[in-house]
């Protein structure tokens, strides 16, 4: 599942997952966030979790550029599974 995002260059954003849906019983205990794109210049300054919902802040990003930023989770009873953002940068 791919959820599509705007973003300007110069802002710095906030971006979640909510997996709660997905876990039903289970919790997530690990999360690591990766971004792919035509560049590097998106970074992922900082990311979070609670047990049913993860975080990422992006900063940066080319204009007219589109990354794939990806969530990998890891839960209590072993399952694995991403979901990812796709972020276009555009002026706002």
């Amino acid at each position: 599942m791919t959820f599509r995002k705007i973003k300007d260059p110069d802002a710095v954003l906030d971006y979640s997952i909510n997996w709660s849906a997905w876990l039903v019983d289970d919790t997530i205990t690990t999360s690591s966030w990766s971004v792919t794109g035509a560049d590097s210049d998106l970074t992922v300054d900082s990311d979070s979790k609670s047990t049913t919902a993860t975080t990422v802040w992006l900063s940066g990003g080319t204009l007219g550029l589109t990354y794939t930023v990806t969530n990998r989770i890891t839960t209590g009873d072993g399952r694995t599974d991403d979901r990812s953002i796709s972020v276009q940068i555009l002026d706002r």
